[in-house]
């Protein structure tokens, strides 16, 4: 997989397309949850994209303290269904965790996370804050990671 950091203005119109269907495939349709996918903020964030033979496999959104939270923030982390078996998740972490510190030089990251992947973020160096909550439906729990205590 090829990863990819691109602002908005960078993006292809092919390359927006296939990464809102992307989200689509799963968190609308996999996930059988109606929501606003599509919410205004796609603009202010860096986006990460990790591709197999030039299509979107792997995504997320990165965004600088005080754009969406507090903290800087990742999120729409999403892999494409056929492509988990391939560790692809951590790596698109991995770069989301990295390209926090290289562009927005902070060391706090924020993640509103569903709760049935607490295990995977954990291992991430994310640790629970506060309670689990119901986003669009779905339990999420709150997690942030200091890269300087880790």
């Amino acid at each position: 997989m090829v990863i990819t950091t691109k602002t908005f203005k960078e993006l292809s119109a092919e390359e927006l397309y296939a990464i809102l269907q992307l989200r689509s495939e799963v968190f609308v349709v996999e996930q059988d949850c109606v929501y606003q996918d599509i919410d205004s903020k796609d603009q202010k964030a860096l986006h990460i994209i990790g591709t197999k033979n030039k299509q979107v496999v792997a995504y997320t959104r990165i965004f600088k303290p005080g754009d969406y939270f507090e903290h800087a923030s990742i999120g729409r982390v999403v892999v494409k269904d056929t492509q988990r078996k391939y560790g692809y998740g951590k790596e698109i972490m991995e770069a989301s965790i990295a390209a926090v510190g290289k562009y927005f030089k902070v060391s706090t990251i924020h993640l509103s996370a569903q709760t049935y992947l607490k295990k995977f973020y954990t291992a991430l160096g994310f640790k629970i804050v506060g309670e689990e909550y119901l986003e669009d439906g779905i339990p999420h729990i709150g997690m942030l990671r200091n890269n300087e205590s880790l």
